[in-house]
């Protein structure tokens, strides 16, 4: 269940830079709220399959399961409830207002996962 995946730990590292320099240096109506969300779950899911041998597509489909999640505790208003809205890295982690664009752009990139590997799979 357990194996170090040099590949998608790569490919983690690289989507990590650009969604810190997205951060950094986008300040737009785009890339940085729809883009970033979209990269994001593809984000996740290299990360965990960095270290799982988990099917593709259950990782794929619990991340976002996840990021629906942290969506819906947005529109619940989570962070204030847990008294964290004074903290910017848990506005930034975990985000202050619900949007079904966001969740548009989770399914995206869940979208993007299960074709590319898909695509991937058929080809080996």
């Amino acid at each position: 269940m357990i194996q170090f995946n040099r590949k998608y730990f790569l490919l983690f590292c690289l989507l990590f830079l650009t969604e810190v320099l997205i951060a950094l240096y986008m300040n737009d109506s785009f890339i940085r709220p729809y883009f970033g969300d979209y990269l994001v779950v593809i984000l996740i899911y290299c990360f965990l399959k960095s270290f799982l041998s988990s099917s593709k597509y259950k990782v794929a489909f619990f991340v976002l399961l996840f990021a629906f999640t942290v969506e819906f505790l947005q529109y619940l208003d989570c962070i204030t409830f847990l008294g964290l809205q004074d903290y910017k890295i848990a506005r930034i982690v975990l985000g202050t207002s619900f949007s079904w664009h966001d969740m548009l752009a989770y399914f995206f990139g869940y979208l993007s996962i299960v074709l590319v590997e898909f695509y991937i799979c058929k080809n080996n």
